[in-house]
């Protein structure tokens, strides 16, 4: 039984192996060199002139939810619409009825999204 699990624990320890092995090569043969500018912000090649500890509406994390939410369920009309032949010659107008309803559903959440004004910007 426990022979089995073998190869798995020779593969993770040849692979955390391996990856310690490549971070102390990298620390002895790359460059030692120390000073300010190494530890300073880049962006695009302009100074920041504020902290990166700045705080964001709440709206935004709202409205970046409501695409998570909104295109994970978009992702679900292409296995339908790939097999949409082949599902609607076996069960009939049964498969079109059900993406039917699932697009009402998605429709009446977007719809409730738009009402309570989640998607406003004031």
């Amino acid at each position: 039984m426990i022979d089995n699990y073998i190869p798995i624990l020779l593969a993770l320890v040849a692979g955390v192996g391996f990856s310690v092995l490549l971070l102390k090569i990298a620390e002895y043969v790359g460059p030692k060199k120390v000073y300010d500018e190494k530890y300073t912000t880049y962006e695009s090649g302009i100074e920041p002139y504020k902290t990166a500890r700045e705080q964001f509406s709440v709206k935004y994390y709202l409205v970046a939810i409501f695409f998570i939410v909104f295109d994970v369920e978009v992702v679900f009309f292409y296995p339908w619409a790939v097999t949409f032949r082949k599902l609607s010659s076996q069960f009939g107008y049964f498969v079109f009825v059900e993406m039917v309803v699932f697009i009402l559903i998605l429709l009446a959440g977007y719809f409730y999204i738009l009402r309570k004004g989640a998607l406003k910007w004031d």
